[in-house]
């Protein structure tokens, strides 16, 4: 579910973005993509006692891949990343909410700054009508998507990997996405809608400048992040942009998220499916899906980076 911050008000949808794409016009923007792999497996949990929506941190653009035969960093595992089409590469990615954040609501109900407002620091997330936790869902496509992308050499951070008690803060998100320099940043999600709403959609940053947010040199360069994902994401996994947000084309701009707000480096949200709608809750807790779904963001992402 999009995190809290992540929730759209009603008033937005005017808002929507305007070209009207259907997923056969998304899939062609897909013609150059990154390998594949497989790894990682989710489990569930009891249900969070509430579901939240949820916000994400920032990506930006790096250097190019480097002609140096200098080692290569070495990924979670400590074995040297091999050498490949995204060597030289950054990738941030930001699973969404923390498996323990319910146990620690005080500290993810405080405020923090996010440019243009307060917000609450981060939310629980949403969860399968079976129980299965939104939380656990983005950390095992998070950690899927690590492996295909440092199958092609690519360094990989991951703004939280179960490693601590709750969040991050939706402000530190942004800004370990910014301190990595990274070359684009994906923030996982699953939605929280109603029955019958279905499908992924892209979130992207809108305009925005006030406070500590200054979206004006990313929001380009995420859209076509973010337009590179969708099309991969129709071709691999099948499945069609939200029939609820974006006007069908599965592509949402929002102004209202810390960690989009306070990027400096291209990032984008993905909503993979709704939850609450036992169809797409079919396909988000099968691990054959989830891989589809990783390999789709990955192979975004690698089109993005060697366009």
């Amino acid at each position: 579910m999009r995190e809290d911050e992540s929730v759209p008000p009603r008033s937005r949808q005017a808002a929507r973005l305007g070209p009207l794409l259907t997923a056969a016009a998304l899939a062609t923007v897909c013609l150059i993509t990154a390998g594949c792999g497989d790894d990682g497996t989710g489990r569930a949990e009891p249900r969070p006692g509430t579901a939240a929506p949820s916000g994400a941190p920032s990506s930006a653009p790096a250097g190019t891949a480097s002609a140096s035969k200098s080692p290569s960093p070495a990924p979670p595992s400590g074995k040297p990343l091999p050498r490949g089409p995204l060597t030289g590469r950054t990738v941030v990615i930001d699973p969404g909410h923390n498996p323990r954040n319910r146990d620690h609501t005080r500290e993810i109900n405080s405020q923090v700054d996010i440019g243009t407002g307060r917000k609450e620091c981060d939310t629980t997330g949403t969860a399968t009508d079976a129980g299965y936790p939104e939380a656990r869902f983005t950390l095992d496509v998070s950690r899927r998507l690590r492996t295909l992308l440092e199958a092609e050499g690519a360094k990989v951070v991951l703004t939280q990997d179960d490693d601590r008690p709750f969040g991050p803060c939706i402000d530190e998100r942004a800004r370990i996405g910014n301190e990595a320099g990274a070359d684009a940043v994906v923030s996982v999600h699953a939605d929280g809608s109603a029955v019958g709403n279905r499908g992924f959609h892209m979130i992207l940053p809108a305009a925005v400048r006030g406070g500590a947010a200054d979206t004006a040199e990313i929001v380009a360069a995420s859209r076509d992040l973010g337009e590179r994902i969708a099309g991969n994401f129709v071709r691999v996994t099948g499945s069609a942009p939200s029939n609820y947000v974006g006007g069908n084309t599965g592509l949402d701009t929002r102004e209202d998220l810390g960690g989009l707000n306070l990027s400096t480096v291209p990032k984008v949200f993905i909503e993979c499916g709704n939850m609450r709608d036992p169809k797409d809750a079919a396909l988000l807790t099968s691990a054959d899906w989830r891989q589809k779904a990783a390999l789709g963001i990955a192979e975004g992402i690698g089109s993005y980076l060697k366009r």
